[in-house]
């Protein structure tokens, strides 16, 4: 049974045993907590940062919708909901994930992971007064898994959600061992069930499955204050915040306000930064990095230019190919269009030589495989041995090369080889299957950095026979043909955690295959991938979890499911030099914004905002 008030007391997790479920001030995957149950604050942060002024964000898209059950992509709010919402636990940004009591004050589970509950704090209120319940809890984790097929995916094995105890809900899984869920049930936002089954202004009955622009209820440090719809949200701090003086809050959530405005367009939002119309900008494309950076404010210093190491995630992004289009069924034709993709031309004539080539669905952290698999990585392989291309025990993953004449032709004639071996031919320089059916290629794109980057695959992928098309829709079309499954190809992004767990079967895993809205686009359905997940997911320790990804990893590279494209290890900004931060930690990226304050001395120093 669930713990009981009293019984058990709130422990340093680092010391917590195994003998009872013991109350913890902290979740880990492997119990290494750094700060401990009596902590003031992190160590990253500014205690004494001073509150006040305005920071004016930048967002890309637009939103016609304030409602986060039902946010897709036309309802464009990610940001500014993080701060109007919260969560049972918050991470700490100098740890690899491990969450310290937000909403809830402790947390408890069994050595068998099968169940965890929560206990909240008394003072934990919604900005209307009333008290944060189990009840609201309860019901944002069910409506949440209800309407959205990523909640749906990512908490299905959360069984059952009870009330346990005046203030404590327990969560019960589909069984023992999963470790990673206690944790991720702590990242569930809160929603208030009160609000959203109440009326509005207007005496109109509210319904959560339906798209609003009426001002939200939360119980975050933020709420919002005023927006014109598709355009701009104002934020403003909540001056009577229940947790401003939490460890976990201490020294961030600085501005009084943060105005986030919506541009269509990047080259547009970079015109009216240049304006000075918003105080940062993040800058995602490599030209416009390397060329529109040279205006006068950026030569007196007035705007600063600063790169941020990526050191909190890593990432997949590619070409993908639908398999549930019969011609991609066959990988030696998927790995011929991996010949046929000349990135290092690409990256001198497009990206100004500042990418790489991505290698591994984990690129950017210490889990990407490398060299043979060794040790318990390639006990794990030889499990499925037979169920995995030969290749991933002969030779090390690695991208065909071009950037030359020289290569791009071998690359070509490889390709080709490759593709005559799996039974297509050219006839009259049109590629076609085995059954003579022409092979033709639509590359759906949704703005237009990836269709230039399409474009310039487009004739690569001639040369070897294939008949290729771009296809351009607008953010809501992309958004339906992707859920759906309708296209042959795309460029997607997965982006990857420091621990990975239960989001590698909504990836990879064949349940999610043919699941509409789900984030295996490709259409997984291999058993290797999915005994290989699972071994990610039970992991026990560490280096169990780092054998057991480099595995997926490895077998996931050499079934050429898609074509990889580039990154950068760092994240772009400038920024108007009006604000100031402490030391970053390791996995903040930029810390924007919790982690900085308006700086008046600098603000004086440059002159009023236009």
């Amino acid at each position: 049974m669930a713990p009981v008030l009293g019984q058990l007391p709130i422990i340093d997790a680092a010391n917590a045993q195994a003998a009872e479920p013991a109350w913890r001030h902290a979740l880990s995957l492997f119990g290494d907590v750094k700060y401990p149950a009596d902590f003031k604050r992190f160590d990253y942060v500014n205690p004494n940062a001073p509150k006040g002024g305005t920071a004016r964000l930048i967002s890309l898209g637009t939103f016609d919708n304030f409602n986060i059950a039902v946010a897709g992509i036309k309802g464009n709010i990610a940001a500014a909901a993080t701060q109007i919402y919260e969560t049972l636990m918050a991470k700490s940004q100098d740890e690899i994930v491990t969450e310290y009591g937000l909403l809830a004050e402790a947390a408890a589970h069994p050595d068998d992971f099968s169940w965890v509950v929560y206990r909240l704090r008394k003072e934990a209120r919604w900005h209307d007064g009333k008290p944060v319940t189990p009840e609201d809890v309860m019901f944002s984790l069910e409506t949440l898994k209800k309407l959205s097929p990523f909640y749906a995916a990512y908490y299905r094995h959360v069984v059952k959600v009870e009330k346990s105890g005046e203030r404590d809900i327990k969560f019960t899984f589909d069984g023992p061992g999963n470790r990673e869920l206690p944790t991720i049930v702590g990242e569930v936002p809160v929603l208030p069930k009160h609000y959203w089954e109440g009326t509005d202004d207007q005496g109109r009955k509210r319904d959560i499955s339906l798209t609003t622009l009426e001002k939200p209820l939360g119980s975050g440090p933020y709420r919002i204050k005023e927006f014109v719809a598709g355009r701009s949200v104002v934020l403003e701090r909540v001056k009577d915040y229940w947790g401003a003086n939490l460890p976990v809050r201490i020294g961030q959530n600085n501005f009084d306000e943060m105005r986030f405005e919506y541009y269509r367009d990047n080259n547009v939002a970079l015109e009216a930064f240049k304006a000075d119309q918003a105080d940062w900008i993040a800058e995602n494309s490599a030209k416009q990095w390397a060329t529109a950076y040279e205006f006068p404010a950026v030569v007196d210093k007035r705007v600063i230019k600063e790169e941020f190491p990526v050191t909190d995630s890593g990432r997949m992004q590619g070409f993908a190919f639908n398999l549930r289009r019969e011609m991609f069924r066959d990988a030696r034709l998927r790995r011929a269009f991996n010949y046929a993709y000349d990135f290092e031309e690409m990256n001198k004539q497009l990206f100004y030589g500042m990418y790489r080539r991505i290698n591994s669905y984990f690129e950017g952290t210490d889990l990407a495989c490398s060299g043979l698999p060794q040790g318990q990585e390639l006990q794990l392989l030889e499990a499925v041995k037979d169920k995995v291309p030969p290749e991933v025990f002969t030779t090390p993953y690695t991208n065909p090369v071009g950037g030359n004449p020289e290569n791009v032709r071998n690359n070509l004639r490889e390709a080709s080889k490759l593709l005559k071996e799996a039974g297509f031919e050219v006839r009259d320089r049109k590629l076609v299957d085995p059954s003579g059916k022409p092979v033709t290629v639509e590359i759906l794109v949704q703005d237009p950095s990836a269709e230039r980057i399409a474009l310039f695959y487009k004739p690569s992928l001639e040369r070897i026979g294939v008949t290729t098309s771009i296809r351009v829709v607008d953010a809501a079309q992309y958004e339906n043909r992707t859920r759906s499954f309708d296209f042959d190809m795309i460029t997607d992004v997965w982006g990857q955690s420091l621990s990975p767990g239960n989001e590698q079967r909504e990836f990879w895993g064949s349940q999610s295959a043919d699941v509409p809205g789900s984030r295996n686009t490709i259409g997984i359905k291999n058993p290797a991938i999915d005994a290989l997940i699972e071994k990610v997911i039970f992991a026990t320790d560490r280096p169990s979890l780092e054998a057991a990804t480099r595995a997926l990893d490895r077998v996931l590279l050499w079934n050429n499911y898609v074509v990889p494209q580039f990154t950068y290890p760092f994240a772009r900004y400038a920024r108007w030099d009006r604000f100031s931060h402490a030391d970053l930690p390791k996995y903040a990226r930029s810390g924007l914004p919790s982690l900085w304050w308006y700086d008046a001395e600098k603000a004086a120093r440059i002159g009023k905002r236009s």
